[in-house]
């Protein structure tokens, strides 16, 4: 996260900064509230979403960039071969993850999209282990076992594996892992992956134009507004969270992550009115006490090294 400006008092020498807190803190609450946005644009298919997602963040996080003056970090990376196909396999990730949770909110779906983001945390703790053979904890070892009879009886429950839940999941779990990997800031990152997917996006969308099935542009100008509004909604809440996580300690980015997928869950179940039965509270009840051994573990360890 070397593209943000230094901060007064950075987290790796004196703990959490007020900046942080607060960078951390708008863009959890953008992400909350993302799927009241999502859920006025169900009415287009999640492709044509994606595809105006991907177009409208170019420039916002072009403009990003000119302003931290990291332009010249974006302009070496296209240079690169290495950095594309890196690039382009985190820029593939996150397009799925996108069509994933724009289809699940449109579809009456949030509480599956709360549930994939309440676990990504454990299933990261999981690639580690599998991946990097980092060693795990005995609590995060529990932590994970009761994420997986969570799932289990989601899926005896629905007689079919929690698909959208676990799609995101695995779609966030392996983009993050890869993006450890991205030798380049996360705004350069970010700008870097929409630029290889626009060329696929501005294709789909003058093909949408031509067969004359697309949205854009077509009279509805509430329409026209969100479509271009998701550069906005898409590229400010994950520049903001970049500017915020080199501000912050890691117990205490863990404990806010979960502010996003509650703020999910309460809108599926209060607004838009998702059915809630007992075997799901059951479920999410698994979950929530996997994640608090989790948080418990993180934060004991993070005193035992200072």
């Amino acid at each position: 996260m070397s593209d943000t400006p230094a901060p007064s008092r950075p987290a790796a020498q004196g703990g959490d900064s007020l900046s942080g807190f607060l960078y951390a803190l708008t863009a959890y609450l953008l992400w909350g509230f993302l799927p009241l946005y999502m859920k006025a644009l169900a009415h287009i298919p999640p492709p044509e979403v994606i595809a105006h997602r991907v177009v409208w963040s170019v420039p916002v996080a072009l403009v990003v960039l000119v302003w931290l003056g990291r332009s010249g970090d974006l302009m070496a990376a296209l240079r690169s071969p290495r950095m594309l196909g890196m690039g382009a396999l985190t820029a593939a990730l996150i397009s799925v993850n996108w069509g994933i949770y724009v289809w699940a909110i449109g579809s009456g779906h949030a509480l599956d999209a709360a549930l994939g983001y309440y676990i990504n945390p454990l299933f990261s703790i999981f690639l580690g282990a599998v991946l990097l053979r980092e060693r795990i904890g005995r609590w995060q070892a529990v932590a994970i076992a009761l994420a997986g009879v969570a799932v289990a009886i989601l899926s005896w429950d629905a007689g079919r594996l929690p698909v959208v839940a676990l799609g995101l999941t695995v779609t966030w779990g392996f983009y993050a892992f890869l993006k450890k990997w991205l030798p380049i800031g996360p705004n350069q990152g970010f700008a870097l992956e929409v630029l290889i997917l626009l060329p696929l996006a501005l294709a789909y969308m003058v093909w949408l134009g031509v067969a004359g099935t697309g949205h854009f542009l077509r009279g509805i100008p509430w329409d026209n507004a969100l479509l271009i509004g998701c550069g906005i909604v898409t590229a400010g809440p994950l520049m903001i969270y970049a500017n915020g996580a080199k501000r912050l300690t890691l117990s205490t980015i863990a404990i806010m992550q979960y502010i996003a997928p509650t703020m999910i869950f309460l809108t599926a179940i209060f607004i838009f009115d998702e059915p809630f039965s007992s075997v799901k509270l059951a479920a999410f009840g698994l979950i929530w006490v996997a994640l608090a051994i989790y948080m418990g573990s993180m934060v004991a360890a993070q005193r035992k090294s200072l």
